[in-house]
């Protein structure tokens, strides 16, 4: 999406798309029409954009509400404490207790991350409260940063999910889609 907004539908690359067109059928329209019909398209995509935004938020406010419900020992934080208090001598049960430590911080940098996107994708879409106005490019900056650092987490999880199932945790992808391990 945001890819799209700053290439494809951007403003001032489509000035001339709007009117060769135009011109072809002999209809003149100058730089400046041209730009308000160039913009409309772009504002479109930025609405779909805001609408993913909630529907983004309406998930994660669903996710803390089950996180909040579940049973104690469902609960995220219980799973990494007693992960943590595990000990033991064996190094391969000691690498799979930091694999699984890793992976449940990892959920939480990630519920983290989206929790800040989510946030300051609220004060960009709700930018005409005054009190959110004098923030505006604080928010839009730390909405662009954050993106990286999410877009970074998706390559690190989806490759860390291919070696797993390339090595040992085989068929882990393919029960993520179907919901059943296949061997």
């Amino acid at each position: 999406m945001v890819f799209f907004g700053s290439t494809l539908f951007k403003t001032r690359d489509n000035i001339g798309t709007v009117q060769e067109p135009l011109q072809e059928k002999g209809i003149l329209v100058n730089k400046n029409q041209a730009q308000a019909v160039a913009h409309e398209f772009s504002d479109k995509l930025w609405d779909l954009h805001k609408w993913i935004g909630f529907v983004i938020c309406a998930l994660l406010i669903s996710r803390l509400v089950i996180e909040i419900v579940q049973p104690g020992e469902e609960k995220l934080r219980t799973k990494i404490s007693k992960a943590a208090g595990f000990t033991t001598n064996n190094l391969l049960d000691r690498k799979e207790k930091n694999h699984y430590l890793q992976v449940k911080w990892g959920y939480l940098l990630f519920y983290f991350l989206i929790l800040v996107m989510a946030v300051t994708g609220l004060g960009l879409a709700f930018e005409d409260v005054s009190i959110l106005r004098r923030w505006n490019g604080t928010i839009t900056q730390i909405h662009s940063i954050v993106q990286y650092f999410i877009y970074g987490f998706i390559i690190i999880h989806l490759t860390g999910v291919i070696r797993a199932d390339g090595r040992k945790y085989k068929g882990l992808v393919s029960g993520m889609i179907h919901g059943k391990v296949i061997r």
